[in-house]
């Protein structure tokens, strides 16, 4: 499995107007064009965090512990729909109430994306798809325990530093 990088994502300035459209491939390449991305964070009744785990064949941060719902919004669809599919996908989430925690800009080497950042309390059963290495709940401590030991992506450890998550 891989990335297809001629998928077409929204091109956008950063208050999210659209702008033009580019290819994953392009977007990743080192380009800095900005995209836009939702982030789905799923705490259950306990408060611990689910985390997915990126599988080994992804483009950026391979085999690392990650949000726990994060993707790519599609040319022509609108955020609520962009992480209602992804959460969807990715485990297998259905009817849930997210609520918006922030939007921001995150840039690495590869990529520049504008993040749409939720989160939700979740009680029914996740079910990892294919395109993840599984994923589990982590307790509050047991991510601070392991934050800056490149068990996360840096993408994950800056967002929930930004946002006070934990």
């Amino acid at each position: 499995m891989k990335d297809n990088n001629e998928e077409l994502f929204p091109i956008v300035d950063e208050d999210g107007n659209i702008t033009g459209a580019a290819t994953r491939g392009e977007c990743h390449s080192g380009s800095k064009l900005l995209h836009p991305v939702v982030h789905l964070h799923v705490f259950n009744s306990k408060g611990e965090l689910y985390l997915q785990k990126r599988p080994e064949w992804k483009d950026i941060q391979p085999g690392k512990w990650d949000t726990a719902v994060g993707g790519h919004v599609d040319l022509g669809e609108c955020i609520g729909d962009a992480l209602n599919r992804e959460a969807n996908e990715e485990l297998g989430l259905k009817d849930f109430k997210a609520e918006k925690i922030t939007s921001y800009i995150f840039e690495s080497e590869r990529e520049k994306e504008l993040i749409f950042a939720f989160k939700t309390i979740y009680e029914s059963e996740i079910t990892p798809s294919d395109e993840l290495d599984g994923g589990r709940f982590w307790t509050i401590d047991n991510i601070k325990q392991n934050l800056g030991k490149d068990v996360f992506t840096p993408n994950f450890e800056n967002e929930i530093k930004r946002i006070n998550l934990i």
